[in-house]
């Protein structure tokens, strides 16, 4: 099997590469409105955000700042099938402006901007980024009552383009093959994602403009949400790509991906990830592995059976929408025009490595950031 992997640099305002009705998923992370590292960008689209700040109107900064983002959501409602599914990944803001002090609420702005596009909302699931200063409680200390909560969580925002499910012909096998465990669904599908963090992102190579641009998204999430939510031959769009960490997921899970990337500098950075994501697709998908046989050993110690045996594997699964689980590792890349081919193979479970392996691993899938 070959994925394609296609990198743009330009404004996402215009996704003129792509057809409409050209990708099923989008997985994204915009920058956030009222958040003070992405207001140059802001300023540069639009002159009228840097007045409002200078004149001290927060709330109408807050408003242009997501006008400028909802011309890329125009862009996702002409490129997504009917029946995709779009998730954004958005923090909320908190910033004093002109002495008074409160929180942007990005999650809410983005939601009703989608609904109003006629996307149904389906519900979302939280993650934390947890921040590290000691200076993180704000307001009056130990003094009630004008203290605040710590704002340490980011939301998983999770939309339906239309209101029917996208459909596939009965027994489609490519369904079937992506398939994931049960308890993988009883994790992934929670609403509170607790086992995922979010740290700085170490671009240790990069000029400071870029290190100023970039924010933690660990790998974790957009591979997961690739593997909830789209099927082997699906294309992935990113519209703010940044260093390409969706593209990396989309490898890894062997799905087609489309980014777009206003800074070409970023590609260089990717460019690197690139070299070892053969490495981490097989230390990924050997983990996913190994944890569904420990989950298998404790169900048999604790007297459960199982009904069924995957029939690609040598292991028993819980389900029968589980037998035809099939996953892929990454055989090579090369570089394209316009991007990169990726080759996959079926995993050969015989070949599982450690967690520990060349570097790998867990610690490695949590570590990779956008």
């Amino acid at each position: 099997m070959e994925t394609a992997h296609d990198v743009f640099v330009g404004n996402s305002t215009s996704l003129s590469e792509i057809e409409d009705d050209g990708v099923e998923l989008v997985v994204t992370s915009p920058p956030y409105p009222m958040i003070e590292m992405w207001d140059d960008l802001f300023f540069s689209l639009n002159a009228d955000i840097e007045t409002s700040l200078d004149e001290g109107d927060g709330r109408r900064a807050f408003d242009l700042m997501h006008e400028e983002l909802a011309e890329t959501w125009d862009e996702v409602e002409r490129v997504l099938v009917d029946g995709g599914i779009a998730c954004i990944n958005v923090g909320d803001a908190t910033r004093k402006v002109d002495d008074s002090f409160r929180v942007y609420q990005n999650h809410a702005r983005i939601t009703e901007r989608f609904d109003e596009m006629g996307f149904e909302p389906l519900p979302d699931i939280l993650w934390r980024k947890p921040a590290n200063s000691a200076a993180k409680f704000m307001g009056s200390g130990m003094m009630p009552p004008n203290a605040y909560a710590t704002l340490e969580h980011e939301y998983l925002l999770v939309f339906r383009n239309g209101k029917q499910s996208r459909e596939f012909p009965s027994g489609t096998d490519v369904r079937y093959e992506s398939a994931y465990f049960w308890e993988e669904r009883n994790e992934w599908f929670s609403d509170v994602w607790e086992d995922v963090r979010g740290t700085s992102q170490e671009l240790t190579d990069a000029d400071t403009e870029l290190r100023d641009r970039s924010a933690a998204y660990p790998l974790e999430v957009p591979y997961r949400l690739i593997n909830m939510y789209s099927v082997y031959g699906d294309t992935v769009l990113d519209p703010f790509w940044g260093t390409g960490t969706t593209s990396l997921a989309a490898m890894i899970a062997a799905r087609n991906s489309v980014g777009y990337e206003l800074q070409e500098k970023f590609t260089e950075v990717f460019d690197a990830e690139v070299a070892d994501v053969a490495e981490l697709a097989h230390a990924t998908v050997s983990k996913r592995v190994r944890d569904h046989e420990e989950f298998v050993e404790q169900r048999l110690e604790d007297g459960k059976e199982f009904k069924y045996d995957a029939e690609n594997y040598d292991f028993p699964v819980t389900t029968k929408q589980e037998k035809p689980l099939q996953l892929y590792t990454i055989d090579g890349v090369e570089q394209t025009e316009s991007g990169y081919a990726v080759t996959h193979s079926p995993y050969n479970e015989s070949e599982s490595i450690d967690g520990d392996a060349g570097g790998h691993g867990q610690a490695t899938l949590g570590s990779q950031f956008r």
